[in-house]
């Protein structure tokens, strides 16, 4: 191959470029030894040559170096002519691939065309072969149905026939098979009620069914009615049965209707209203009736009818309903005569009654029946209590109320009972509130709980679980009147009666709201005394404390647990806030009394303080002895206070708390009264103030052997007031030094919530003399200093 086809090789083959990363290029350069410099357009071969011999001795080896390009020349040149001789067999088995490649695609194509027309070709032909079979196969549907059709038609054409005829003959037994099956055959034309004779068929089965409803009533009255003259055997009655159950509903109600009239006759007849026993005091009478009637019908009649007909059960539902309506009517027409002892013996042989009808039938639900299903029986765990004896049923029975409802309207003479009976009770507790207390330890004293109150609470319980036995509607509601009435009572006739001095004796009820806020203003016991209680009238006091805590407590429970026992209709009309009020009320009233008591015991000793001639003062000693007095009275009184109210430990603290809200600002009104006064007076009210903020920070726990750290509630209490306390003496020590504004801004930095009346008195203990110019441009200074500083405040 010469180099002219070399060269058109080269020309008609694609052409490639290799690029190689820059480090193989880097190495195929080092290899070369450098021969990057032939490639360059730069590349001087003079310059080259010149390098490479540099002397004439160099020139000797021209010939060597020449050989040796030539024969890498030659080396290059056969590479060249290989590669070109490679490229061009790959270009050509390219070209067959490809030619190869698109003749398998046109074979291909050629092949699935064929298949497509063989497989429509098939289509057709499985069309042609399933037309004729599903002709055949909607025949052989056709005439199926009109086989089915005709026999159906054959049946009930038939069974009419013999429907007729064992209807006549009275053969009960055998009609309810082809009933039945008569029935589903007229089911089954329900689509050709159309075609005259189906309906002329159809009209037939409804009057033979019509005929047998008549004709089975007609032989049950026949047997019932015509007693020993009946001849209508009991075999065939029992039969029939199984004929009513495949009849309409209506058919079996009336004739259970009738049935049951017929049972119950003699019971109508020996509990009517004009016969003696009929009155709700030989109501036990009635149930014992029932009890035997029920015996000897289960012995006999029960044996003709179904199980599943729960002949017992409808008899018992019936005399329910008929004895409520009779004692309902008898009870309207003689309501002088019921009292109270009368009502609660027949409602308790009632519910013995009910429960024992829940007992015999368990299992049984007639509620839908009876028309109560809405009663709800009214028991639960507390009724281990109820003097209704019997135990209640583990759940809601439908028996339990059909008859005792009856009684619900008249409950309200029950709670009238009860009314009088709380009255008496009521009575004897303020007796027993007046009495001299006891040395019984276990006496309302040292801050127990009054025993009255666990009676009361006791009762209400008792009454309130036989309450719910009874009922569950507007009687409760009274119930709960009651209660809330005599919650009021006790404690305005008890507790407020127990205070000592604190107010007037026990109020009637009718003018007990009018006068209840007169009862407990804060400042009764002050204005009714003029000496200090005795510790046995604070052991009173606080006995109140504890006891209206108590009853406070359970009234809550109290309510909850009428709202559970009420109709869920009625709860929200329960409401025992305003006695719950009246409790707070009373426990706000005792605190304060104790808070005045203490006040009170504390007074000579800030009257003794502003007695003290504070401007003559030399040195700085120990405490005051007016502070050394007040602490001795905390000490006496405070620790007796803890340990009566060592139940109540909230409203110990509530003590403290008042106390420090109303002691420690009088000490300040006092703080005012030492005027005028020197600045070793001042440093030494100053001791005496941290001194008694020291014993205040410790009064809850003072007198303890257990130290504990005081409420935080009351620690803020005592730190912010005191701390007021304290400035003012800061600012009584301050300099004037006739730089008044200097004055006001420091008066208002310590004192940002001070007033003008404050700022006036504090330069009163100073012994600044103003004239009014000044004193009035100092106010207006002053009032714009305290804008300024609120309203950098709420920025």
């Amino acid at each position: 191959m010469d180099s002219n086809d070399i060269l058109d090789d080269k020309d008609n083959g694609p052409e490639v470029q290799i690029n190689f990363p820059s480090s193989v290029m880097s190495r195929i350069e080092e290899m070369m030894g450098g021969t990057e410099q032939f490639d360059s357009a730069e590349f001087d071969a003079v310059a080259y040559i010149n390098r490479v011999f540099p002397t004439e001795q160099s020139l000797s080896g021209v010939e060597s170096a020449a050989a040796r390009c030539e024969f890498h020349l030659a080396g290059v040149e056969h590479d060249i002519r290989r590669l070109v001789r490679a490229q061009a067999e790959q270009r050509d088995a390219g070209q067959h691939a490809l030619l190869e490649a698109q003749r398998c695609i046109a074979e291909l194509a050629l092949q699935v065309a064929d298949i497509n027309k063989k497989a429509e070709r098939s289509e057709s032909m499985v069309r042609e072969i399933t037309l004729e079979i599903k002709q055949l196969d909607c025949a052989k549907s056709n005439l199926t149905a009109a086989i089915t059709a005709l026999n159906h038609l054959h049946m009930l054409v038939g069974g009419v026939s013999a429907l007729r005829t064992m209807t006549a003959s009275r053969q009960y037994k055998e009609i309810v098979l082809p009933m039945q099956a008569i029935m589903e055959v007229l089911q089954h034309f329900e689509c050709y009620r159309e075609i005259r004779e189906l309906s002329a068929l159809r009209d037939q089965v409804t009057a033979i069914r019509r005929q047998l409803a008549a004709q089975i009533l007609a032989d049950f009255k026949e047997a019932f009615t015509a007693g020993s003259k009946a001849t209508i055997p009991q075999r065939t009655l029992a039969e029939a049965c199984g004929v009513l159950d495949i009849l309409e509903k209506k058919v079996k109600d009336d004739l259970l209707h009738w049935f049951i009239d017929v049972q119950l006759q003699e019971y109508q007849h020996l509990f009517s209203a004009e016969q003696e026993s009929a009155w709700i005091s030989h109501v036990e009478r009635r149930y014992a009736w029932l009890k035997r009637h029920l015996l000897a019908f289960e012995e006999g009649l029960a044996q003709l009818f179904p199980h599943s007909w729960q002949l017992s059960e409808r008899i018992t539902l019936s005399f329910c309903k008929i004895t409520r309506s009779e004692l309902s009517k008898l009870m309207a027409a003689r309501r002088n005569e019921v009292d109270v002892k009368l009502l609660l013996y027949a409602i308790q042989k009632t519910y013995n009654f009910e429960l024992l009808l829940h007992k015999r039938f368990t299992g049984t639900d007639l509620s839908a029946e009876s028309g109560d299903g809405d009663k709800q029986a009214a028991f639960d765990a507390d009724n281990k209590d109820s003097p209704v004896s019997g135990s209640a049923p583990s759940s809601r029975s439908s028996w339990v109320g059909q008859i005792g409802s009856c009684f619900e309207p008249y409950l309200s003479l029950y709670v009238s009972s009860l009314d009088a009976n709380l009255a008496d009770l009521m009575e004897r507790f303020i007796q027993d509130s007046k009495a001299p207390p006891s040395g019984d330890p276990g006496a309302a004293g040292a801050g127990a709980v009054i025993s009255s109150c666990a009676d009361l609470f006791l009762f209400y319980k008792k009454c309130l679980v036989q309450c719910a036995s009874l009922t569950t509607g507007e009687p409760m509601l009274e119930l709960s009147g009651v209660f809330q009435k005599y919650l009021r009572v006790y404690a305005s006739a008890v507790l407020q009666g127990c205070l000592p001095r604190a107010a007037p004796g026990p109020l009637p009820v009718t003018s007990l709201v009018t006068n209840l806020h007169t009862l407990l203003r804060d400042d009764a016991a002050s204005d009714a005394r003029n000496t200090r209680y005795t510790k046995q009238e604070i052991s009173k006091i606080t006995s109140v404390i504890t006891t209206a805590e108590y009853c406070l407590e359970t009234t809550i429970h109290l309510e909850q647990k009428l709202k559970e026992k009420v109709s869920p209709g009625l709860a929200d009309k329960i409401d025992m806030t305003p006695e719950q009020d009246l409790f707070h009320k009373i426990i706000s009233n005792c605190i304060q009394m104790l808070v005045q008591d203490l006040e009170m015991a504390c007074e000579p000793a800030l009257q003794a303080m502003t007695k003290i001639s504070w401007l003559h003062f030399d040195n700085v000693g120990d405490q005051s002895s007016y502070v050394t007095q007040i602490i001795m009275h905390l000490k006496n009184t405070v620790p007796n206070l803890r340990d009566n109210l060592s139940s109540s430990r909230k409203y110990f603290t509530q003590f403290c708390i008042r106390f420090a809200n109303s002691f420690i600002p009088k000490f300040i009104q006092n703080i005012y009264k030492c005027k005028p006064i020197s600045t070793v007076g001042s440093e030494q009210l100053l001791l005496d103030t941290h001194m008694l903020k020291t014993a205040l920070l410790e009064l809850p726990s003072i007198g303890s052997e257990v130290r504990r750290p005081a409420p935080a509630t009351y620690t803020k209490v005592v730190i912010k007031l005191m701390t007021k306390a304290e400035m003012i003496l800061k600012l009584v020590m301050a300099p004037l030094d006739g730089n008044l504004e200097g004055f006001v801004g420091q008066f208002v930095q310590l004192l940002p919530e001070c007033t003008v009346t404050e700022f006036h008195r504090v330069l009163d203990m100073k012994g600044a003399k103003l004239s009014k110019a000044q004193q009035s441009s100092l106010d207006a200074f002053f009032k714009q200093t305290c804008k300024n500083v609120n309203s950098d405040a709420g920025k």
